[in-house]
Order: C-alpha cells, then structure tokens, then sequence
C-alpha cells in the first residue's frame, strides 16, 4: 500500500512540473489569461492594500490577547473574593453552610441560563463587543452583592459584655431573677418585638440575584475569547497563548484572596461605629469583616477591563507562516477558499439569525454523538466536583480544623496555593509546547498529573488536629479530662443559680485552659473591665474554690496544630502545583478533540454541562455535609438557628477529605473506556486520511493525465501543420 501511494506521489509530482512549465511558457492562451482575471479577482478582495502598524495582525492578535487576559483577571478576582467571603457572609446572615452554597452557585445558574446561545450565536457576531458587555453586567453584578451592606441595620452578635459609659459597674454575667427580668436584659431567645420586620433573612437574596448576573455577564469570556485566539493564532502559538490567558486567569484569585484577607481584619461597620467598643477580635467566630468593601473594587476592576474590547476588530486575518501577508497573491486565494481554512473565518459569513437557528438542534445532535468528547465531559463533571468543593471550603476548613482565623486562612491560600496552581498551569503550556504533544500525549499527561497529585493527597488524612477543649460541647462538666463528641448538658450545678441561654455563644476562657459557652455557664458572678480586656470571676465552673476568672474568647491551645500547619501547607502547594500541570493540556485535548467548526459550541457546551452538574451542585451538596458536623449552632436574634460556631473537626476532615477522593476515584474509572474510544478514533481518522490522500491524489492524477493528453495532441497537431507548412514551402 506504501509503494503504490509513493508512486501515485511521484507521477504527480512529475505532472505537475511539466504542466508548470507548459503554462510557463503558454503566453499567448486563453487558460492564461482567464487564470489572471480570476487571480486578480480573488486578491482585490482579499488584502492588497497595506496596513499601517496599529491595525496589523499580529499587533490586533496582542492586544486581544492582554485585553482578554485582563478580563480573566477581574473575573477571576471578583469570583475567588467571592469565595472568601464565605465564613464572613454565614456569619453577617446568620445563615447555614449549604445555603452559602447555593449563593456560591447561583452564579453558575447565570451561565446555565444563557451560555449555549451565547456560544452557538456569539461565534458568529462580533465577539470582542459580545464580552465587553459581559464585563459590564459582572460589574453591575458585583456592585449589587454589596448593596444589602448599604441596605440592613448594624452587626449585632450576641455577647455579655457590655461597653458601659462613663461607669465603672458592670453588670452580672450571672443574672438572678425571674425569667422576665432576664428577658429584659436579652439573654433568652425570645424575639423582639417588631424583629420580623428588619430580620436578615431576606438581605441575601441580594447577594443571590448579584451572583447571579455575575455568572450571565461571564459567560462570553471563556468560550469566545479562547476560540478567537485559536482561530487567528498558529497552532503552535495557540496552545502557549491559551496557557498565558489560564495563568493569568489563577493570578486573579491571588489578589482575590489577599483583598479578602485584607477586609476580613477591618470590622463590618467600620466608619460606623466606635472600635473601641467592639468586644471581639478577628480570631472570633462571631467576627464579621467588611465583606462589602472587597465587592466594590472588584466591580470597578470588571467594568475596567471591558473598555478594551469596544476597539478591537471582528476577526483576524491568519498569523503566522501560513496567513496571507506570507503568501503569493495565488496562494492567499487559494487559502482563503480552500474548505480547511474555512474555519479560520467564521465571523466572515453573514448567516441570518433563523438560518443559524435552524442549525443550532443537528448540530448539537453530532457534538454529543462524539463519544470522545462525552467521556471527556464526564470526568471533567465529576472531577470538578470534587475540584469546586475542595477550594469552597478550603479556606474554612484551614479556620476551623487548624484554628486560624480568616484573614489568614485567605493571605496562605492568596500566597502560597495559588501561585502554585499559576505555576503549574503555565509550565503545563510550556512543556506541551515544548513536547510537542498531540491528542493522545496531552491525555495521558493530564491522566499521570491528576493521579499523582490524587496519591499525594491521601497524606491529607494523616494531618490532624485535636479538636477545642469546650465546656459542655466537646467536654463533659464532670469529666475534663477526654474530649468525647456525646450529647453534652450545659447546665450543672456549678452554674444552677444563673439563668443562662443555652443557646448563645459567648465564649470566655476559663484559667484552667478549658473553654465555656458564655460566663454565665462558666458560673461567674462579677466582671472588671470593659470590651476586649473584660475580666470575669468568682468562676464556679472553671475551679472548686470558686475565685478563679476567665477572659474574654477562646483558649488558644494551638500546640498540635502549629506543629501539623506547615506541614500541611507544603504538601498543599506540591499537590496543587502537580494537579495544575494537567490543566492546559486537558483543555487543549478538548479543543483538538472534535471538528473545527464545532469548537466554540464545545467549548461553551463544556462550560454550561460542568457548570449545571459542577459548579451548581458541588457548593450545595458540600456545604450540607459539612453542616452535619457541627457542634454549636449561633442563635438568630429573631429565633432560629444562625451559622455554626464549632464543628467536630474530626468528622470535618473525614467529610471534607472523603467526599473530594471518592469523586476523583470515580472520575479515574471513567478514564480507561475514554483512553480506547481516544485511540480507536486516531487510528480512524488516521485510515481516512490515508485513503483520503489515495483517492483525492488518484481523481488528480487522472485529470492531469488528461490535460496532459490533450495538451500533447494539440502539440502534435501543431508539429504536423508546421511540417505539412515546410513541405509546401519547400514544394
């Protein structure tokens, strides 16, 4: 089969020459003359005329490039912010876990609602401008996430402390009386009158309709800026210029986090209150940061970045040795007509809004009828899962497992894990480009990554904290020797003569190193001093004499986890910076998988499967698991249960760890039936561009032997007319 397509090669190739050189030397034919017009024709309307520098490829491609990659950035920033807002925001609202997830989804329900047809139809209009107004509605989005801050009264947490002016008397944290009176001073859950009226409940509604149009105005970013660069850019640049923009895509969240960290030290009210009298410190569960600030400069960023996009064209001639600046007149017609390059035009072809319509349903029938790209989309569902759950809750699980307090859990992952994940992604570009991987090496690449950093990672388990030392929740009265996670009373007789709230979180720590709830269940009678330097005593719970104190907050016993924290940390950013290397080369596996005009609806088909099955229920399913771990539920000042304020973190890290393995393993099963179907397709296409080569080489050498017939014929005839012509002149 070799030697006869070798030999087809040749004959053509020698065919070719001598029909040249014919044509070469015809000057006066009509072939001649009729190929000059239709050249002539074909590059008056293609590009003759030349273009200044501002309006070069190569300098359009650029701009596009910094422009997109800054567009990543802000959505990025506002989106990681997001992220570590979550304590803050469960806090300020007084609401659960699995409901912060359905906040932190909703923006993936704004994508679900429009992202298919922007994809199918976006990738025939004007793209730049299509994101430009994306970027202008995240901004808008982000700025309303902030509004209900503008909107809702004072934070109020539930505390003994009180900040009593110009006085020297505080009250009891133990109070005696009737059940009236200690309604009065507030310390039982009864609501207060009219509370139902200015109940946070509904405030967050805000955040979930801001969410959400952020998620709307994301959506032509990622599938439309990714496909114009890989249709005006070299094959062999488009994979480093797709590496660049994923980068600069994990660079936002670097400052998305460290802008959290940031806000999560300045107190919610700030410039609305006096510091001084705020009791709490940020290490406190009841702390609350000023979550709104960090939204407000995200939305300016966002709105910034679409500038750019209004002064970009609509599409690009092709760059690189292949586009038509490099090429003949001929050549560039023939490029730009042949069906390969077709692709590279798309915003060229002016196709009315029903007729692309119409083509929207069969085409989507043979994009999922690729069994490839389906398997693809399987596991990238499922490890996305685990991936979206993960970094949700990893900040919270660095606050609570380790007992860091937020600004610093956001300022290690804004520092250390992120940077890595930057790294890992573009050395991925790098080494893809450098390797020289095709279809199949860029999966096995991705699939060696993912399983090392999944082997990596099992060493998680191991990294343990003893969970807080907590009077009545973790602690029995009677026993304060062994931690136990048993139904714990909080009443006993060393604080039977105080009304206490069982529900209020009022943490003090007792000189005996344990923690109580309040003051009151700890049993202390007096208090000196005011705000954060209150001092309690005659503590009857905390010693048998009676007249040991208690301060203010919780003990701090860190000793097993400073220890346990760097270590924790650096396996961290090893697995992180593994798994990411994986990252460019899996996305590109998508782009090369399927056929070129198809690559936009796959792309944005991609994002709204694993955004529907990954992004939207991840945070939900996560966020509910890790509520059953809790310990000590807040109390809502109208009644009801608030936000967690200790969980077991035994059961967190078993949870947390257990659910995001279990899906990685799932998605590893997947993989070995999408490695058959991948090489049972590039052992097909193979074939068929083999005996597609044959075929399309045979027809053309069939046609030049005929014109090469013909041509011969006609030089005979002319050889025998010129000899009969010399026989009658000689005659």
């Amino acid at each position: 089969m070799d030697s006869k397509g070798c030999m087809h090669q040749c004959q053509e190739i020698a065919l070719r020459g001598r029909l040249l050189l014919r044509r070469h030397r015809d000057t006066s034919g009509g072939w001649r003359k009729e190929l000059g017009k239709d050249v002539h024709r074909r590059t008056d309307a293609v590009t003759v005329r030349p273009q200044s520098p501002r309006s070069a490829p190569c300098t359009s491609l650029k701009m596009f490039l910094v422009a997109l990659s800054f567009a990543y950035f802000a959505k990025a920033l506002s989106g990681s912010y997001m992220k570590s807002t979550i304590t803050q925001l469960e806090r300020r609202f007084d609401i659960p876990s699995y409901l912060i997830g359905v906040i932190d989804g909703s923006f993936e329900i704004g994508n679900l609602l429009v992202i298919a047809f922007v994809s199918y139809f976006g990738a025939k209009l004007h793209r730049p401008k299509i994101i430009a107004v994306g970027c202008v509605l995240m901004s808008i989005g982000t700025f309303i996430i902030a509004l209900p801050h503008f909107i809702i009264g004072r934070y109020e947490f539930e505390t003994s402390v009180r900040w009593v002016v110009n006085s020297t008397l505080n009250p009891s944290p133990c109070p005696v009386g009737s059940l009236a009176d200690l309604t009065q001073d507030g310390k039982l859950p009864v609501p207060a009158p009219g509370c139902e009226g200015e109940s946070n409940l509904s405030m967050w509604i805000y955040v979930l309709l801001g969410n959400v149009l952020r998620g709307i105005g994301e959506t032509p970013v990622q599938p439309l800026g990714i496909s114009y660069i890989d249709d005006f850019a070299t094959e062999e640049n488009a994979a480093l210029y797709v590496g660049c923009v994923q980068t600069i895509s994990v660079v936002g969240p670097v400052f998305g986090y460290l802008l959290g960290s940031l806000c999560a030290k300045i107190y919610v009210d700030i410039g609305f209150v006096k510091m001084e009298t705020i009791t709490i410190t940020p290490a406190d569960a009841r702390w609350v940061g000023a979550w709104w600030l960090g939204y407000l400069i995200a939305g300016v960023i966002t709105l910034l970045s679409a500038i750019p996009f209004w002064f970009l064209p609509r599409s690009l001639p092709m760059s690189g040795p292949r586009g038509p600046e490099k090429c003949t007149p001929e050549q560039t017609s023939f490029i730009k007509d042949s069906p390969l390059m077709k692709h590279k035009y798309p915003a060229d072809e002016h196709t009315s809004f029903i007729e692309m319509a119409k083509d929207f349903i069969p085409t989507l029938r043979t994009l999922l009828g690729h069994p490839v790209y389906l398997i693809y989309l399987c596991v990238t569902i499922i490890q996305l899962n685990s991936l979206i759950g993960m970094v949700t809750y990893k900040p919270k699980y660095i606050e609570q497992h380790f007992r860091q307090s937020a600004s610093k859990a956001n300022f290690l992952m804004g520092v250390i894990n992120i940077p890595a994940v930057a790294l890992g992604m573009f050395s991925g570009g790098l080494l893809m480009k450098r390797l020289k991987l095709n279809i199949m090496g860029a999966a096995r690449f991705a699939f060696g990554t993912s399983l090392i950093g999944y082997i990596l990672s099992l060493f998680f388990f191991a990294m343990s904290c003893e969970n807080a030392k907590v009077a009545g929740v973790t602690l029995s009265y009677n026993s304060m020797d062994t931690i136990s996670y048993d139904k714990h009373p909080v009443f006993t007789a060393c604080n039977s003569d105080c009304f206490c709230s069982a529900s209020d979180w009022d943490p003090v720590c007792g000189e005996n190193g344990i923690t109580y709830v309040s003051p009151c269940l700890a049993g202390c009678t007096s208090s000196a001093g005011s705000g954060k330097n209150t001092v309690f005593s005659n503590c009857s719970c905390v010693g048998v004499a009676g007249n040991f104190t208690a301060s203010t907050g919780q003990c701090p016993q860190k000793d097993d986890c400073d220890r346990m924290f760097p270590y924790f940390l650096a396996l961290s950013v090893i697995t992180s910076f593994i798994i990411s290397l994986g990252g460019t080369p899996g996305y590109m596996l998508l782009i090369r998988c399927i056929k070129p005009q198809l690559k936009s609806l796959a792309l944005g088909f991609h994002a709204l499967a694993t955004r529907t099955l990954a992004g939207i229920p991840a945070p939900i399913y996560f966020g509910a698991i890790i509520d059953t771990t809790c310990l000590k539920w807040g109390q809502k000042r109208c009644g009801g249960i608030g936000a967690c304020r200790i969980y077991n973190t035994t059961a967190y890290r078993i949870a947390y760890l257990g659910l995001t393995l279990s899906l990685r393993t799932v998605s590893f099963v997947i993989c070995i039936p999408g490695f058959i179907l991948l090489s049972r397709q590039l052992k097909k296409e193979e074939r068929n561009a083999i005996h597609g080569a044959l075929a399309n080489g045979g027809a053309e050498l069939e046609a030049l032997r005929k014109e090469e017939f013909v041509i011969s014929n006609s030089d005979q005839l002319q050889q025998t007319s010129d000899n009969s012509t010399d026989r009658e002149t000689r005659l």
